[in-house]
């Protein structure tokens, strides 16, 4: 099978000719139709994480469709369409799996990071943490659902039930939740880089109330913030915005350093917290409500040959939405579900 490996922290994934997996007892081997591009894969080959296991296959947003099970699998099944999210596996038996908290197992493991992932023909996936693909999506469509929608939806959960919500960075798992929100009859206001007009422009469109560079302060009082880029300057930026008792959630799964900020933007029982990874009962949740919004990801494809420039592309923010790579089926243009 072809695959793009990373082999060397800062440098451009690797084209290669791999044997095809198979699946070993509780896998599954999945063939692999389209897989989302995420920050994190930034982050894997740019070396901001622990290092990951090399050569290994990025790629944690994946659609496809079983092709193979192993021994012992009985809920997946040849020609399941399903998805392939970030969080892997996990133990199943340490104190988080036991109380529905595997996306903090120390023993998890995470696709295109410590198990081969999506940017290649096909995978090995394991059942439990595979995701049914509402009907309603398109490969290219459902993609970014996968993290860029479950991780954010998890956020979305965490910043509790305020109406008024900031954005900080509108990037892919923004511009999805924006429409969940607005569904929830929220209001989103959306700070982006200083000067991103054509970001700030997408984000008007998809209806939030207020766009503006991320050094602006907020027209009004908010109830939570969200941070999804990964700048540690933005938290005492949220922080400042949010009224008492207001909530600001760091997304990502890397930041740089928070500066130090005074301890009078934190009293009045504000709270900072952390998201870490997603979990099942996220993904069930998120699915079934997608489709009901409905959500409408906008989406860039890219070759599976071309993932060196949809990663550069990413990293210098020259797309709104969503970039996909697309490895067996490309979806035609009459396969997308109409926009809100």
């Amino acid at each position: 099978m072809r695959a793009m490996l990373f082999e060397e922290t800062g440098r451009p994934l690797v084209e290669r000719e791999l044997p095809t997996p198979e699946p070993g007892p509780e896998e599954v081997l999945i063939r692999v139709h389209v897989c989302g591009l995420c920050r994190t894969d930034l982050h894997v080959v740019d070396g901001d994480l622990a290092p990951a296991r090399r050569p290994v296959v990025p790629g944690h947003q994946i659609v496809g469709r079983v092709v193979a099970t192993g021994q012992g699998v009985s809920a997946l099944h040849a020609g399941d369409r399903v998805g392939v999210p970030w969080l892997g596996g996990s133990c199943g038996h340490c104190g988080y799996c036991t109380a529905k908290q595997e996306n903090l197992c120390d023993h998890a493991r995470y696709t295109g990071y410590q198990k081969d992932g999506g940017f290649a023909e096909y995978c090995i996936a394991d059942p439990r943490f595979c995701f049914p693909i509402p009907d309603d999506y398109p490969d290219l469509q459902a993609a970014p659902l996968l993290c860029a929608g479950l991780i954010g939806y998890r956020a979305l959960r965490m910043a509790g039930p305020g109406k008024r919500l900031g954005f900080y960075g509108f990037g892919a798992a923004a511009h999805i939740l924006i429409q969940v929100a607005r569904h929830q009859q929220r209001e989103v206001y959306a700070f982006t880089r200083d000067g991103d007009t054509t970001a700030q422009d997408f984000a008007r469109s998809l209806g939030a109330v207020w766009a503006g560079g991320s050094s602006a302060p907020s027209p009004v009082e908010l109830d939570a913030a969200i941070v999804f880029a990964p700048v540690g300057a933005l938290v005492p930026a949220a922080l400042r915005a949010v009224r008492k008792a207001g909530i600001v959630v760091c997304a990502g799964i890397h930041m740089s350093e928070i500066p130090a900020f005074p301890y009078s933007i934190l009293w009045g029982e504000r709270v900072v917290r952390s998201v870490a990874n997603l979990t099942r009962e996220d993904g069930d949740e998120f699915l079934a409500l997608a489709p009901k919004v409905p959500v409408h990801t906008e989406v860039h494809p890219y070759p599976l040959a071309r993932v060196n420039d949809a990663l550069n592309d990413l990293r210098e923010g020259k797309f709104t939405g969503a970039a996909v790579v697309v490895v067996h089926e490309a979806p035609t243009p009459a396969d997308q579900i109409p926009a809100p």
